[in-house]
């Protein structure tokens, strides 16, 4: 089952956010951004953080549905190739 992010990923839900993602570790390895409609540069922070994590597990995480501005997003801040985005 996949881990969905919520309609809005900011700086005021993204520690929360974190913190629950890592909770769940086995729905991690699938993300779906499919709602993820608000957001800033945050989102990114966290995918790292939970990648992180599943890397030094030896997995990976799998980014579903990702909307274009998160793509660009990625691009800018240099990381869309580490997110496989």
């Amino acid at each position: 089952m996949p881990f969905l992010l919520p309609k809005m990923v900011t700086q005021a839900n993204a520690l929360q956010l974190q913190k629950e993602g890592l909770l769940n570790i086995p729905n991690l390895r699938s993300i779906d951004c499919s709602a993820l409609k608000d957001f800033d540069s945050t989102v990114l922070t966290v995918l790292l953080a939970w990648q992180k994590k599943l890397k030094s597990e030896g997995q990976s995480i799998s980014i579903e549905r990702a909307p274009e501005k998160l793509k660009v997003l990625a691009s800018v801040y240099g990381v869309a190739a580490l997110l496989g985005l």
